[in-house]
């Protein structure tokens, strides 16, 4: 069984979130799917609409049953009555069979070509599962594995900010990826994990420069001018800073424009200057 904070919890949010979405846009009446460790076993750990508990930390190898032929093939793989399927092996008859499912659908969750978990939608009665049914399903996994790409992103930013490399050039490492990390917190379902990051810009931007040059109140810019102020401070042009935080080129100015009047400051270098100074940007 994982630990507490380990990935395989932490990022456990984002697989019940899309099984909960596939549910709700489809109607299946269970949805079912666990994360790969680096190691092991894929297990069962998020259950949507289950009857009993026979799923629940099931065991799933690559190549044994539907899921471990999904992991196998990198692909999904649907079977329209489970018990009598020809092209899948039967370990997990038992638990399928106690929770009555019929027609069943895995969907591998794959970042940057390895399988990092299994997406599952069931019936209860042996009808194909329909085109419009697949699709979500395979939409529910393409959400997962973004969330995941950003996780996998904050962790790398993270230990940046942690270990620096040694040199001239540190610093501007550990700016860029602050900008980098303001621009990924809005796109993290996990609300804790999403207050840590910002906790930590937040401790970035508090130690950078003098303390007598942060004296006084700072000006109290909104979270996203803090985040387009972070692009710019980083290099980027406002097109870049759109395509980063998700925003149009036009909201991304009017950010800007609004964080600059806030500083007092005439251009985007004042801007980034004066925010610095007030302890907002490393």
């Amino acid at each position: 069984m994982a630990e507490e904070g380990t990935p395989e919890v932490t990022e456990a949010v984002e697989m019940r979130a899309a099984l909960g979405w596939l549910r709700r846009t489809t109607g299946l009446p269970i949805a079912f799917g666990g994360l790969l460790p680096e190691s092991g076993h894929l297990r069962i750990a998020e259950l949507n609409g289950a009857a009993t508990g026979a799923l629940r930390t099931l065991a799933i190898s690559s190549g044994n049953g539907l899921g471990g032929k999904s992991i196998a093939l990198s692909r999904p793989c649907a079977v329209t009555d489970y018990a009598v399927a020809r092209h899948i092996s039967h370990e997990y008859d038992a638990a399928v069979a106690a929770e009555g499912l019929r027609s069943v659908l895995a969907v591998p969750v794959v970042v940057r070509r390895k399988v990092r978990g299994v997406l599952y939608g069931a019936l209860r009665s042996a009808l194909p599962i329909g085109e419009r049914t697949f699709d979500a399903a395979v939409a529910a996994a393409r959400d997962v594995e973004q969330a995941l790409v950003v996780r996998d992103e904050v962790r790398r930013l993270l230990a940046v900010t942690r270990e620096p490399a040694a040199g001239p050039d540190a610093w501007e490492e550990v700016r860029a990826a602050h900008s980098e990390l303001r621009a990924l917190a809005p796109r993290i379902v996990d609300t804790e994990l999403r207050e840590e990051l910002l906790t930590v810009c937040g401790r970035l931007a508090g130690a950078a420069g003098p303390a007598d040059a942060r004296s006084g109140q700072p000006p109290a810019l909104a979270p996203r001018e803090v985040d387009v102020l972070a692009c710019v401070a980083a290099g980027s042009t406002n097109a870049k800073a759109a395509e980063l935080l998700g925003l149009r080129p036009e909201t991304v100015k009017g950010y800007l424009r609004s964080a600059m009047r806030k500083l007092g400051a005439h251009t985007r270098l004042e801007a980034v200057v004066a925010a610095r100074r007030a302890g907002l940007l490393p």
